[in-house]
């Protein structure tokens, strides 16, 4: 069984900066992509950040800049850092990761449950 744990949220003022986290715990082989998504009330779940094993990163155009997403392998833990963070960033956001339970095998994708983020003006 692998769960994600997400922490770092929180209340913040548009301008300031907070910090993700997420690990990944349980038994399993390996982890292929992490990534940070976000849902606002009203709105669908969107793509926030992803970072694959080899170092490749992405991301929303409306984070570009602004947002760094970084994964440890040894720590089995996604960051992502939030700068100059604006009301329109307020959102639930959840940790996703690829992870195969064995080698060979294709990966399963798992979802934390979130943590809120509240930037206020």
């Amino acid at each position: 069984q692998v769960h994600l744990l997400e922490s770092g949220g929180g209340l913040v003022q548009a301008g300031g900066s907070l910090r993700l986290s997420c690990v990944a715990s349980g038994n399993f082989y390996s982890i292929s992509a992490m990534a940070w998504y976000r849902q606002a009330p009203g709105k669908e779940r969107e793509l926030v950040a992803v970072v694959v094993s080899g170092g490749a990163r992405r991301y929303a155009d409306s984070v570009q800049g602004r947002f760094a997403i970084a994964m440890s392998s040894a720590e089995n833990t996604v960051y992502l850092q939030m700068n100059s963070l604006t009301p329109e960033d307020t959102a639930v956001y959840y940790c996703n990761a690829d992870i195969r339970s064995k080698q060979f095998r294709p990966g399963n994708e798992y979802w934390g449950q979130g943590t809120q983020v509240t930037v206020s003006s």
